[in-house]
């Protein structure tokens, strides 16, 4: 039966807790039925992950076990990239030009390489200067961390992968650039990574995606669940935020246990 979000036995719809409540579940009910959150095939933004086991669960479309979290963070992420493409959009209108192609998707792999039809919406390429730009929305202790000791790994490769969807378009792409937005801070806070493009980089990782695919097919784990122990993890921090980490599961067709104790798993690296 249908009921009024926010509604709960006690609580008058229209006190600060009811209205609350209503917010928070329209909120979560829009997060999760958002295409970012639906989105079923690996993005660009996931090869890179350096878990083989989490790349293994998605190829295969496996079911989550864990629902990520708070999805605030995600949901300030995703309001941004809008705003900053309207931005992108509103400069391209006032010059009377289409220096950023913005939100366009590129067809990374055709499955030549790693046995998946790969393909991503890149943020926005400044044909100006030949540069994919890729927006994160971050926290300050990340945007100290990235500062002192380099971006993601996972990032670079996303990066290039993008440059290497343009390339394939017919584009030269010579830059590729991480612009990192302070969640909770101001835009004097805005920091770029920048490095040359490396087509290299983008198929080494497509090649990587591709034995994990060949080894999903050999070991079958869809019919032989045991075989999932033969697909490695690479536990860390950002466990908790994987889809299919479930903390304490003996039974790896049920969920990832990490190798982590749920204390470790829940602390921020």
């Amino acid at each position: 039966m249908f009921t009024q979000p926010g509604d709960a036995p006690g609580i008058e719809p229209d006190s600060s807790e009811g209205i609350r409540r209503m917010l928070t579940e329209i909120i979560l009910d829009a997060s999760t039925n958002a295409p970012r959150s639906r989105q079923r095939r690996i993005g660009p933004s996931e090869v890179g992950d350096p878990c083989p086991r989490r790349l293994a669960y998605k190829l295969m479309d496996w079911p989550a076990a864990n629902d990520g979290g708070d999805p605030w963070p995600s949901i300030v992420g995703t309001a941004t990239h809008d705003w900053l493409a309207n931005a992108l959009e509103r400069h391209n209108r006032q010059t009377g030009t289409k220096r950023f192609l913005v939100e366009e998707r590129v067809h990374v792999d055709d499955s030549s390489v790693s046995g998946y039809r790969l393909s991503g919406s890149c943020d926005a390429y400044d044909t100006a200067t030949h540069t994919v730009i890729d927006h994160k929305v971050v926290g300050d202790s990340v945007m100290r961390k990235y500062k002192t000791e380099g971006v993601r790994e996972q990032y670079r490769i996303q990066a290039n992968l993008y440059g290497l969807g343009w390339e394939n378009a017919g584009y030269t792409p010579q830059t590729v650039a991480l612009a990192f937005y302070p969640r909770g801070g101001m835009l004097g806070g805005l920091w770029v990574w920048t490095d040359v493009y490396d087509r290299t980089v983008a198929l080494d990782a497509l090649k990587r995606l591709g034995t994990i695919r060949d080894a999903l097919i050999a070991l079958d784990p869809e019919a032989r669940p045991q075989m999932w122990e033969h697909l490695p993890a690479q536990p860390s921090s950002a466990c908790r935020f994987c889809p299919f980490w479930k903390p304490g599961s003996a039974d790896l067709a049920v969920g990832c246990p990490g190798d982590l104790t749920t204390h470790q798993a829940t602390t921020a690296a």
